[in-house]
Formats: C-alpha cells, structure tokens, sequence
C-alpha cells in the first residue's frame, strides 16, 4: 500500500486555524474568477462598444476591468496576509512539539544522532516548510485552479482550440512529474548533507583547542571542505533539474501561444471566431502563462518540502522508551536498592551491566571503583533513568523507578557528572536550573560546600553570563559549579560521576571535607578513581566487567582483594595501607 504523502501527516497541526484555511481558500475562487474576467471583458469590449464605436460602453468597461483588478489585488493581500500569520504560529507549535521530543528521546536516541542533523531539522527544515505552506502550497492550489477553469472557459469558447491547449499540456506534465520526482529526492540529499556540515561546524568550534593544540586545521578544513564541496555538487545538479524544468515550463506557453495565435486567426479568418473571441482566447492563454511557467518551481518546492516533512517526522516517529510513571513516594528516605540489574545498550552484542544486586540504606555512601569500561557511568545513569534497564529492577524506597513519576523521581535524585556541562546563561541560573526556587542563603552554602566561591570574583558576581559551555571557566570550576548545581537540589539521593577529577589535591580535599556533612542523611553514590574519594564512602562496589565482583569497606577490600589493590595504587593516599595488606 502506498503510504501517505509526509506533508499530509503534518496537517493535524492545521486543525486549530481551519477557520482561518477555509476563508483563505475560499478568496481562492474570487481571485481566479477576476483572473478569468478580465479577459472576457476584453473579448466583450472589442465585440461590443469598440466595435459599435461606443465611447461610453468601453469606458464603463474599462471600470469594470478595473474593479476586477482590483478586487483581484486586494484578495492576494488579505490572503497572504493571513497566511502568513497562520503558518508563523503553526511553524512555532511544530518546532515547540519537536524541540519537546527530541527532550523526551532516550540517550541512546542522542547517541546515534548527529546534532548538526537535528538542529538542521529543528530550524532550516521547519522553515522550509513554513515557506511553503505560507506561498509555495496556496500558490500551487490557485494556479492548479487557474489553469483548470481557464481550460474549461477555452472549451466552452470554441472546444476545438480548446482540446488542442489540453492535449498539449498532457506531455509536459508527463515530464513535470518525472523531474520532480529526481528533484525531490536530490533536495533530501541536500538537506541530509547540509545536516552534516552543521554537525562539522559544530564539533570544529566546541572543539577549537583541541584543533589548534594538535595543529590540526587544515585536517579538519579538508573535511569540512569536502563536505561543503559535496553539497556544492549536489546544490547544483539540483539547480540544473531545475533549470530544466523551469525552463520547459517558460519555453511552453509561448509555443502554445504562437499556435494558438494561428489557429485562431485562422478560426477568425473563416469566420467561426470574432475578433473579440479571439482577443479573449489569446489573453486566456496568457493569463496562464505564468501560472503553467511557475508550476515548476512550485513543484520543485513541494518536493522540498515533502523531504523536510519526512526529515521532521523520522524524529516525530522514534520511539520514546522512558516514559513516565504515576506513582509518588509520599515521604521519600532514599534506600536504593539493585536486583539483578542488567543493561545493553541497542547495537551491542553483549550487556553492558548484568545480574547486579546491591542496597543502599538511606544515609549511606557507596563508592563505585573498577576498570575503564566496568559501567560505572551506565550504572549510576540507570538511576535517575537517563537510561532504562533492559533486566532486572532499580527500586527507590520499595517502588521501581520506571513505575514512578519522572518529575519526582529526577527531584530526589541530584546528579553532577564527570563532563560538566554549563550553558550559556548566568551563574545563578545555572546553578539553579534543578532548583528556581533556591534562596540565596541556599545558594550559598551549596557553593561554599563545593568550594565554588570564585562566583563571588566574577564580573558580575552570580549574575555573571557564562560563555558557551561554560568554556570561559576552567575545567576545576566547571566541575564545582556543576557539584554545587547538584547539592542545591537538596536531593535523597546523591550521585557524583567522578565530580572531583578535574580538581587540584588541595582543593579536593577541602571540597571532599565539606561533603563529608552534606553526605550525612543522603544516600550517596560516588563514582571515585582515587582512594581519597573512596574514603568519603561508608562502602565500596568494585565492578570488574560489568559485574559487582566485590562489595566491602575500603579497608577489607585493601585487605582481601589484590585487584583492588592494583586499581588505586598509583594513588599516594593508600600507601601507607599497602604495607599493611597481606
């Protein structure tokens, strides 16, 4: 079964301005009546009063030409005026709704997506569509409407002739449809490789240190070379497609037009047309000059647009894994608790994490050490349900994450990761983008436990604005503000993705000093690297391949587990103990 145009799909956002839609179609006819009159009333004026030599009758004819030229002018305002308002606000509800999902998708969704391809969609495509919809879409249903009725005038007049323009179109839309058709697929392709460069131009400029430190620009000017040369060529096959098109849709009318010229002065010539008739004839035909000679760009837009549409519905259509629950936990303590938790992600063969079982009791600090690639970080993203499990449970309090409210479960839970991330707004806003309500005695003792009171040295204090990422602080400052942010939400659960390693030895010690308070009463789960770290935790978890191998205060794992001997002994806090483990 042949599927449904895209464009068709999106229509639903149109239900709310049908009323507007139908008036605006409903000035169609009018438009194409005056259209259509006008001729007429030129065939009529040489028939009539040119011909009976009066004065008067072509003046008032004239008037009437007039009036009809107008009211023709004044419907195209009003309509386009309308439509423009329209498609503005339907284009903002569909970027609103888009911008929405692409919030709800899952990680892995964001994973496997450029975001150059998505912020393409989200602004170039969504305004390639209002476009459309607000001059290419109403144009194409007018002129389609022009044509026809003028045809239909044409056979009436004298069908002959008439017959004779019909047959003459039929090959041209035979060729029309055949070249749309490679138009519209090359315009997807323009579109995805425009979605590219973005992605380029985006990684190129967060990336710009690390370019320049390894003096690597003209590598990365090569690929955004070729890449602009890729969309340079397809830019213009596209172009000459369309030039093709355009051009035998310019080049038909006045062919048309020199034999229909013909054939009428013969019709005059043997008297079956009067001169007006042949003067309306003629003029008919020109009024859909432009109509026929633009339906090629028309056409070419529409198969634009059909390929932004389905761009902007392949978002639309992926699947949202992590939704909601309904359940509410009345007075949440923070006990966490594991059972048999396991996890893949969707392209790998083998999980990630399986057959995990571990609680936390409220209050308690849990380490997480292992190896580069134990999944300590997929671990402590299950619980805030950044991503799902793909077995076994996460309880909070007795219920399943997955069965609780997300809006809450993600308020119990503060989270600061080891990438930082800080967006261009102020300090304050950042630091309390969990929490908008924070007092500043609130933000202050978040900030002084972080040991993140450099906000206070900037510019403008917490109003300051902070570059793009963050990128005007340094990575130490990043990771304290972003720790700060966390504890502000005054959460049950605490999860810190190692949060201190970007810091110096001192300053990790002062900040790990602040959180040994701030831990009590909060369940905390800290990925840690050093054993400095691990010492702010009542327990530690060792995963080894994505297991819980062992499980065990600092000093009995020391004691009983050479591996975990081995994983922090480049650490210089542990010596000491090293002598005195067997």
């Amino acid at each position: 079964m042949r599927r449904r145009p895209t464009l068709v799909r999106l229509l639903h956002y149109v239900k709310p301005y049908w009323r507007q839609f139908a008036l605006i179609l409903a000035l169609a006819p009018v438009g194409v009546a005056m259209a259509v009159a006008i001729p007429i009333l030129l065939g009529y004026v040489v028939d009539g009063p040119i011909a009976e030599g009066d004065a008067w009758g072509v003046v008032g004819v004239a008037l009437l030409i007039l009036l009809a030229g107008s009211v023709d002018s004044g419907v195209n305002f009003l309509r386009r005026w309308m439509m423009s308002r329209v498609t503005s606000v339907i284009e903002a509800n569909i970027r609103f709704d888009l911008f929405d999902k692409l919030q709800a998708l899952q990680m892995g969704f964001h994973k496997r997506w450029e975001s150059g391809q998505l912020l393409s969609r989200i602004m170039s495509d969504l305004g390639l569509l209002r476009r459309f919809t607000s001059f290419g879409m109403l144009m194409l249903i007018m002129n389609t409407i022009q044509i026809v009725v003028v045809l239909g005038v044409m056979l009436v007049m004298y069908w002959q002739l008439g017959l004779l323009v019909l047959v003459a179109i039929v090959p041209v839309v035979v060729a029309t449809r055949v070249l749309v058709g490679r138009a519209t697929r090359l315009s997807r392709n323009v579109q995805d490789s425009t979605g590219d460069i973005a992605s380029l131009a985006e990684e190129s400029l967060h990336g710009v240190r690390v370019i320049r430190s390894f003096g690597r620009m003209r590598y990365v000017y090569r690929r955004f070379d070729e890449a602009a040369l890729r969309l340079r060529d397809l830019g213009v096959r596209r172009m000459n497609l369309a030039s093709v098109l355009w051009t035998l849709l310019e080049v038909f009318p006045n062919a048309l037009l020199l034999l229909v010229a013909g054939v009428a002065s013969y019709a005059a010539a043997a008297g079956v047309l009067t001169l007006g008739q042949v003067v309306a004839f003629v003029t008919l035909l020109l009024s859909i000059a432009w109509p026929v000679g633009s339906l090629g760009f028309l056409l070419s837009f529409a198969g634009e647009a059909e390929s932004a549409a389905t761009r902007v519905a392949e978002v639309f259509d992926s699947e949202v894994t992590i939704r909601s629950g309904d359940r509410r936990i009345a007075e949440p303590r923070g006990r966490l608790e594991l059972v048999d938790v396991e996890f893949r992600f969707d392209d790998a063969d083998l999980p990630t994490l399986r057959g995990l079982n571990l609680t936390v009791e409220p209050g308690e600090t849990v380490a997480l050490v292992g190896g580069t690639g134990s999944g300590k970080s997929t671990l402590v993203a299950l619980i805030p349900r950044l991503l799902d499990v793909t077995g076994g449970r996460i309880l909070l309090d007795g219920v399943d994450v997955r069965e609780l409210d997300l809006a809450q479960l993600r308020s119990l839970i503060g989270t600061a990761f080891e990438d930082p991330i800080l967006f261009s707004m102020s300090a304050r806003e950042n630091l309390t983008l969990g929490r908008p309500d924070a007092t500043d005695e609130q933000i202050a003792e978040a900030v002084r436990v972080a040991r993140a009171e450099f906000v206070h040295d900037l510019p403008w204090g917490l109003e300051t604005r902070l570059g793009e990422q963050g990128l005007s602080l340094s990575g130490g400052q990043r990771q304290r503000l972003a720790l700060a942010r966390a504890i502000l939400v005054d959460p049950k659960v605490l999860v810190l993705d190692d949060t201190l390693s970007a810091l110096d030895i001192h300053t990790e010690a002062e900040v790990e000093e602040a959180l040994k308070s701030t831990l009590v009463g909060v369940t905390g789960i800290v990925v840690a690297h050093r054993a400095s770290t691990v010492l702010l935790a009542d327990r530690v978890a060792m995963l080894v391949d994505g297991r819980i191998a062992h499980v065990g205060t600092h000093s009995e794992l020391l004691a009983t587990v050479p591996e975990y001997r081995e994983l922090l002994s480049a650490d210089y806090s542990i010596e000491p103990n090293l002598e005195e483990a067997p």
